[in-house]
């Protein structure tokens, strides 16, 4: 079955909720529509593997300044609202969505779409991906040697890796995403403010979990749809 047959199935699955169907359905939008630019970003995962988080940490790296972080758009705006998703947000809602409203610059896009789908428009464009996965098994590994491949194109993280070495693995999305931190930088402690900046504990405070937790529940049901009873 290929994939055009496969979102025709569901699409007329009676048992999968409308939302998710919706989901599906603008997959092929993305794929026929998208255009990306050369300097936009990709925050890409599976879904309760670390996207929001990581989709803090990018926004922060990228939108840091001298005047701290008292009025950063983390503060007034949820992470979700910062990096859009491309399935769940923008080609959900029509085929050809108006990119020229997004603020940030580069532009910021989140999916959880699968590789295959997602890589098609992207092929040919040095845009930068960032690939976030919870454990091995999650792994999709033809993303995986595609990030050893052009190294400046992928960043592979483990989601353990970010939990158990934050500090350093922030440096290196920094990096990756060409805002290095400077040594001033470094000593003023401008990586721990951002690490606490984007903790979830101090993102959950800014009152966004309601939008997260109903976001990555469509998530699951996009990738793993359940029955209903």
């Amino acid at each position: 079955m290929n994939q055009s047959e496969l979102l025709r199935n569901v699409r007329d699955d009676e048992d999968i909720r409308p939302e998710v169907r919706s989901l599906i359905s603008s997959l092929p939008s993305y794929t026929d529509n998208f255009k990306p630019l050369d300097t936009d970003i990709i925050v890409t995962s599976y879904p309760k593997s670390g996207t929001t988080w990581l989709k803090a940490l990018t926004v922060a790296l990228l939108q840091r300044s001298e005047d701290g972080f008292q009025n950063h758009p983390l503060t007034s705006d949820s992470p979700h609202g910062l990096v859009p998703f491309l399935e769940m947000k923008l080609y959900v809602k029509s085929s050809t969505p108006d990119l020229t409203k997004l603020s940030s610059s580069p532009r910021l896009f989140s999916t959880h779409m699968p590789f295959h789908t997602l890589r098609e428009p992207l092929k040919d464009s040095p845009c930068k991906i960032v690939y976030v996965c919870r454990n091995v098994k999650d792994v999709i590994v033809s993303l995986w040697h595609f990030s050893l491949e052009e190294p400046d194109h992928v960043l592979f993280i483990r989601y353990e890796d970010l939990k158990e070495e934050p500090y350093a693995q922030v440096i290196r999305l920094a990096e990756f995403l060409g805002c290095p931190f400077t040594q001033e930088e470094i000593h003023s402690g401008s990586v721990e403010k951002i690490l606490d900046l984007c903790s979830l504990d101090n993102l959950r405070n800014f009152g966004h979990q309601q939008e997260w937790d109903s976001m990555e529940q469509v998530a699951s049901q996009y990738l793993l749809p359940q029955r209903r009873n």
